[in-house]
């Protein structure tokens, strides 16, 4: 009996996509939204489940540390550091974490095969292609009226340098200040709190 009740539960964990990569990679996005373009890369260390990603222009790079639940912004021509509330930080991987899916078709991006996962969250729905190894390779999302979409020109799995997540010494920190701006262009929004 506790094996036949636990099968719906095994069924309903697959019919979700792995949100975070299995292995290390780094994928350069195409990302539009709310009349903006850009083009940022996103750095992953699977086993520690670290993201940096690196802001369009040279503004600077963000870090979401998953596990340790924190993350911070750099601002290298100012030499600031700016810590982030992870609500912030995490970005798309949080609200996908509590979303409700539903498995599409599949397509190749970058070179890359990937399977179409419907979501809607509390504060917003869109659509992902995601790789069997949880890299998103493309999105689409609509939140509080706005759209987003980022779509994968390049993606290379390879050992990521530590270093690269890791605070910078000798930076000035600054607190984040109140009504600033949440997520990027093409990215699943987080709500206003």
């Amino acid at each position: 009996a506790a094996l036949i009740a636990a099968l719906p539960a095994a069924a309903q964990a697959q019919d979700s996509p792995q949100i975070f990569p299995t292995r290390d990679v780094a994928v350069t996005y195409r990302v539009a939204g709310q009349g903006q373009a850009a083009e940022l890369t996103m750095l992953w260390s699977a086993a520690q489940r670290l993201l940096r990603m690196n802001m369009p222009q040279g503004l600077g790079y963000m870090v979401a540390d998953h596990q340790g639940q924190r993350g911070f912004m750099v601002m290298e021509q100012m030499r600031m550091v700016m810590d982030l509330p992870m609500e912030q930080a995490g970005g798309y991987h949080r609200e996908l974490q509590n979303a409700r899916f539903t498995r599409g078709g599949t397509e190749k991006i970058a070179g890359h095969d990937c399977t179409v996962w419907r979501y809607q969250t509390a504060s917003q729905s869109g659509d992902a292609c995601i790789t069997a190894d949880g890299v998103m390779l493309r999105g689409n999302s609509t939140a509080q009226g706005a759209q987003g979409r980022m779509e994968a020109t390049r993606v290379v799995f390879a050992p990521q340098d530590a270093g690269l997540f890791r605070r910078p010494q000798g930076y000035q920190t600054m607190q984040m200040p109140q009504g600033m701006p949440q997520g990027i262009p093409g990215m699943p929004q987080q709500r206003q709190r």
